[in-house]
């Protein structure tokens, strides 16, 4: 009787760990289900803000790269004048752009207008609240780290949103307008009208601004990649040559452009990111050979 009763009593410990097991999983669910509301609200509420006031946004920024008076070509005109100051055969004037850039944007659906907005909405939200959704996910995985991994990974939120950023205004300020001067200047003959759909320029502007800042991450990737032990300084530094093609080729997509001068433009902070990915490797595999992680090669 006593045997049986220690193993029906065991039988409940062995269920009520099991059912202690279960419950933990589904509070993880739970809790994932709350950060992934929490960042839905957060982009609803920016893609709620940028449709009420989209008329502004549409005019002052998704076409700002048309107007002669927007940033981009105001320092090429004085970067222009400052090369004719240091080499006269240059022309003041080569850089500057002296009228706006002729869009003639056509709408072909009854629902397209409504439908960009809508769509334009939800990405300007999604974009603004990458920092928060950031912040949510950090707040997912943060319990399930040790003390020494939330050190490591303390400062990911904030690095992370600034490389975002800094590469969505490096595409916008950058490659988009460069890219938008070309390609609606660009005609096989002089017979063929230009006019281009709402969503092919919407399109074009969002692709180019968000593959920048998504680019501008690679110091992330390289990080996270060192401390899963998959990638190394050494190893970057003999890859470089083709790292270096690569990047290339990824700039050749990003901006569709065929001229060199703005492809080199964008190849040159990818080519520094990664550099300084190089420096953030180096600076994990010191961490982990003082923390006897790794042995030193």
């Amino acid at each position: 009787m006593s045997k049986l009763t220690d193993k029906l009593l065991g039988t409940i410990k062995s269920k009520g760990k099991g059912l202690e097991g279960e419950m933990s999983f589904f509070e993880h669910l739970e809790a994932l289900r709350w950060h992934l509301i929490r960042s839905a609200l957060a982009i609803v509420v920016f893609a709620i803000f940028a449709f009420t006031y989209y008329t502004e946004i549409f005019d002052g920024i998704v076409m700002a790269p048309t107007h002669k008076d927007f940033f981009t070509y105001r320092m090429m005109c004085n970067f222009g004048h400052w090369l004719h100051g240091l080499i006269s055969a240059i022309s003041a004037d080569g850089f500057c752009v002296t009228k706006d850039i002729k869009v003639n944007l056509l709408n072909t659906e009854v629902a397209g207008q409504f439908t960009l907005q809508i769509n334009s909405a939800i990405v300007i939200g999604i974009t603004l609240g990458v920092p928060y959704i950031l912040w949510e996910l950090w707040k997912f995985v943060k319990p399930a780290l040790h003390n020494k991994e939330k050190r490591s990974a303390s400062g990911f939120v904030f690095y992370s949103s600034m490389l975002f950023l800094l590469g969505v205004s490096f595409g916008y300020y950058v490659v988009t307008p460069l890219a938008v001067k070309f390609l609606v200047g660009y005609t096989v003959s002089t017979s063929i009208v230009n006019m281009f759909s709402i969503d092919s320029y919407v399109s074009i502007v969002t692709m180019l601004t968000l593959a920048s800042g998504l680019a501008f991450q690679l110091p992330i990737v390289v990080y996270i990649l060192a401390r899963l032990g998959i990638l190394t300084p050494q190893f970057m530094r003999r890859t470089r040559r083709y790292a270096i093609v690569i990047i290339l080729i990824l700039a050749a997509f990003i901006t569709p452009t065929p001229d060199a001068l703005t492809m080199c433009i964008v190849a040159l902070p990818l080519l520094l990111l990664y550099e300084v990915s190089i420096f953030v490797a180096a600076a994990v595999q010191r961490r982990k050979i003082k923390a006897g992680d790794i042995v030193e090669v």
